[in-house]
Parts: structure tokens; sequence; C-alpha cells
């Protein structure tokens, strides 16, 4: 008997002590059940068990030091009510049963008009997963997948699906599978993102007339994949180091009417890529030091390219798999400016080079027969490969600027001048002592 007491006063003793490791679920869903609609509730610096589901309009607010973790099978958060404030708690360890027909997120948002902000998503299949949700804001929310090692083993880190006019902002993205997806979801808008390591940072799948504006995608094997999605803004990002095999900074694929407006494409495998693409326009674009600057298939039609800086990529634009005639390298007689690799004359000032600008290749054959040519573009064999080719076969022509851009080049175009106008000076100065020479 005495045996027995003195276990039942350990125990109280312990759970008195720790009652947040032996009842937090249960006090958690209590008290979420037990608010009024509209009600603020905030947490302690500890940890709440999930998994939760919120069923009624509330504000729910942290700390730094809050933490909601799941038990692994579910999701840890289900917003099912609409008008739900999420701010500033830590949420982890959602179910990562991939094969589940119930796709399991660190939050689930099933519901209109809720807010996420300054929250941390780690160990969730989904960071955040939007079902049918609409007009939601999610902005300052780190979340942190597995790591590019387990890409198959994840999901994304937002995964919006069915979901319009939603807002993403300043969120950072890394070691997701994709780091937002977007898969029939129009009128999104996501800005100043930082999105790396992943599969795809962003990726479109039959979404309309989103907006993309000031992100930042690094370290991906692609930076953007826009396919089947139409009318599209994305402008003001960086695509920084996107590389490995048949990696991309943006692909468009089977994508229509969009506006691809003063992004950078820096140092990644391929700048741009574009495959059974119609009307879209590429313009004021920075786009340099990739191994391609601009991979065209010729199943692509009526892309308009103007008033980009394509520099200092080792093959600044490549046409794949046939002829096109149909792509335009210029708009409103302006073209897009070559760099130092196409040196131009401007006579007259106006901005625009004097003649015509026209580059042939012989390496568009090779990358359709030997997909590993990608790898080996710096290589000093292909160099031999192409001079080679140049004399023993008819050169392709890759691409025809008819207007190229003169007035970036600067100091470039300063040298030019003054080079010119001394080799006139000279000119001049020798017809004048010829004509000395003759009334003597």
């Amino acid at each position: 008997m005495k045996k027995l007491l003195l276990f039942l006063f350990i125990f109280s003793i312990t759970f008195i002590m720790n009652p947040e490791e032996n009842s937090a679920a249960e006090n958690l869903q209590a008290m979420i059940d037990s608010l009024e609609e509209g009600a603020v509730l905030k947490l302690e610096d500890k940890t709440y068990e999930g998994n939760i589901v919120i069923n009624k309009s509330l504000t729910i607010i942290g700390s730094n030091k809050t933490v909601i973790k799941g038990d692994g099978t579910g999701s840890v958060i289900a917003i099912k009510a609409p008008n739900v404030t999420l701010r500033k708690l830590n949420v982890s360890n959602s179910s990562m049963d991939r094969n589940s027909a119930e796709e399991y997120a660190g939050i689930k948002i099933h519901t209109d008009g809720n807010v996420l902000e300054h929250i941390n998503i780690t160990d969730s299949y989904h960071g955040i997963y939007l079902s049918q949700a609409h007009d939601n804001k999610i902005t300052h929310v780190d979340i942190t997948g597995m790591g590019k090692g387990e890409i198959a083993a994840q999901g994304n880190g937002i995964h919006v699906y069915y979901s319009n006019r939603n807002i993403l902002a300043h969120n950072t993205i890394e070691g997701t599978r994709d780091g937002m997806f977007f898969d029939y979801a129009n009128n999104n808008e996501s800005y100043q993102n930082n999105i790396s390591d992943t599969r795809y940072g962003l990726h479109y799948m039959y979404s309309d007339e989103n907006i993309f504006k000031e992100n930042t995608f690094t370290m991906n094997t692609g930076g953007a994949a826009v396919m089947n999605s139409n009318r599209l803004l994305l402008k003001d990002n960086q695509f920084i180091v996107n590389y490995g095999n048949q990696s991309f900074g943006l692909l468009l694929l089977q994508a229509n009417d969009n506006q691809i407006i003063n992004n950078t494409f820096y140092m990644n495998q391929r700048g741009i890529y574009i495959d059974q693409a119609t009307r879209n326009t590429l313009k004021g674009n920075k786009i340099s030091q990739n191994q391609i600057g601009i991979e065209l298939w010729a199943s692509s039609n009526n892309q308009i390219f103007t008033e980009n800086l394509i520099t200092e990529n080792t093959i600044p634009a490549v046409t794949i798999g046939g002829t096109s005639e149909t792509n335009f390298w210029s708009e409103h007689g302006k073209g897009n400016d070559w760099g130092v690799s196409f040196p131009l004359t401007d006579l007259n000032q106006d901005g625009i080079g004097d003649f015509p600008i026209t580059y042939r290749s012989s390496l568009y054959q090779l990358m359709e027969d030997q997909e590993l040519s990608y790898l080996f573009l710096k290589s000093p064999a292909l160099a031999i490969y192409e001079k080679m080719n140049a004399v023993l076969v008819d050169e392709k022509v890759m691409f025809n600027d008819p207007h190229p851009l003169a007035a970036a080049k600067g100091k470039q175009n300063i040298i030019l001048y003054l080079a010119l106008g001394l080799a006139a000076v000279l000119i001049l100065m020798r017809a004048c002592y010829r004509n000395l020479l003759l009334k003597s």
C-alpha cells in the first residue's frame, strides 16, 4: 500500500511539473474550441502538441520560442475557418507520407481571408498547402525542407491548389521539392521571396494571370518552370547559379502570352529555355555568363526579344529542332545588346547598330543528338569542333537581330568613335597631302 501511494505521489508531481508534455495537445485544442469568434489567443514560450484544427475565426499569437509540434500522422495545423491569423509560431513534424490520399503540411489552409506571418516551418511534407483557398496573405514565413538529396521524399515549400488571389511575400524557402508550386491557381501575387536548393524554385502548372516580382532563385536545379500557363508577369526577378544537367534559369513550356521583363539570368546552365511556347515577350532582361543565354526550340513561335542585354554567355542563343523564322529579335526598331562578342558601329549615335547581327553555329546538331554536350560547352574540344564545322559544313543561323543595340556599351562606343574619328582625320590629311603634291 505504501508503494502504491508513493508511486501515485511521484506521478502527480511529474504531471504538475510538466503539464504541457502530458496534456498540451488536449489543452490547446480545448482552448481553441472554447474561444468565441474573433478572439485572440496568446501562447506561451513552450511546445504545444499538434495536430490542431482551427474551426473559427481567431488570432493566435506566439513568440520566437512557441512551438506547435505534430505527431507525424497528419497536418500540424489545419485552418478550416475563414479570417484566421497566425503569428510568430514554430511549426514542425507533419506526416511525411507521400502516398496518402491526403496532402499533409505544416499548415494546411482550406478557407479564405487568412493571414500567416513570421512563422518557421520544418520537418513537414509540404510547408504550407492552400486547398481551394482564396484571398490569403502569407508573409515572412521560413520553410526548410530536407535538402536536395531528399527531394523525391518530400513536398513543396508553398503549394497553391485551385486557389486564387493570394499574396505570398518576403518568404524564404530552402531544400524542398519545389519552392512554390501553383496548380490551377490564378491571379496570385508573389513578391520578394528567396528560394534556394530546390528542384524548381517556382513551378506554374495550368495557372494564369499571376504576378511574380522581385524574387531571387539560387542554386536550384531549375529557377522557374512555367508550364501550360498564360498571361503571367515575371518582372525584376533574379535567376542566379541554377546549375546541373539540363538546368535553366527560366523554362517556358507550352506557355503563351507571358511578359518576361527586367529579370537577371546569371551563371545558369541555360538562362532561358523556350519550348512549344507562343507570343511571349522578353524585354529588358540581363542574360549574362550562362552556358547558353537563350535556348529556343523551333516548336516555339512569335516570341519577341527586345532591349535585352545578352553578354558573356558561352553560346549567346541557339535554335534547336529545326528552323523557325516566326520569332522576332527586335520590336519597334529596337533589338538587343549582344555585348563585346559582336562589335558594332553606330556612326549616327542613335543607339542602334549600323548593320544587323547574324549568328551562325553548328553546335545545335550536337545538342540535339548528345544530351551530355551541355556539360562541356566550355571545353576547348567544342571550340575546335565549331571551327572545323565552320569550314566543312554550312552553319545554321541561330538568330538575326536586324536592329542590335549599341547604346549600352558606353565607354566602348566612345573609344570606337575616337578611333573612327582619328581614322577619318588621317584619311582627310592624306587626301589633302596628295592634292598638294598634284598641284605642285
